[in-house]
């Protein structure tokens, strides 16, 4: 594996599920709302904007956590989405962002962008497959 290959697949084990889990309304009720959970909203923030990506401005992560510019533009609608919801969660808990005016949005553009990360990580899976 190229040391290309070993970054991206560094970043994309985090970025994944980070996406998978915004794109889940059901599972963010009972893991981020359950206090005795690890993970939290702040954990998928930090995950998307900090550590492995910068949903606000995703270009730079081109190569590094994503793979294609379809992923980047449907990571910044993210970023807005999120950024959305962030502006009507005050007090800045879980509760008031899944309660936000702004979180179908969050949710319906993670669900988008979960598919084309997932389909385009089963492609190179594939075509690593068949090189093999």
């Amino acid at each position: 594996m190229s040391e290309d290959a070993r970054l991206i697949a560094n970043h994309r084990v985090h970025v994944v599920p980070a996406v998978l889990a915004l794109a889940n309304p059901s599972w963010q009720r009972d893991v981020w709302l359950d206090p005795s959970a690890f993970e939290s909203l702040d954990h998928v923030f930090h995950t998307l904007f900090d550590d492995f990506c910068d949903a606000g401005e995703p270009e730079r992560f081109l190569g590094i956590s994503l793979r294609t510019e379809e992923e980047v533009a449907l990571m910044r609608e993210l970023g807005i989405a999120l950024n959305a919801a962030a502006a009507q969660a005050p007090n800045d808990t879980d509760e008031e962002y899944l309660q936000s005016p702004s979180w179908p949005k969050v949710v319906a553009v993670a669900g988008r962008l979960a598919q084309v990360l997932v389909a385009n990580d089963l492609k190179e899976l594939a075509a690593l497959h068949e090189s093999t």
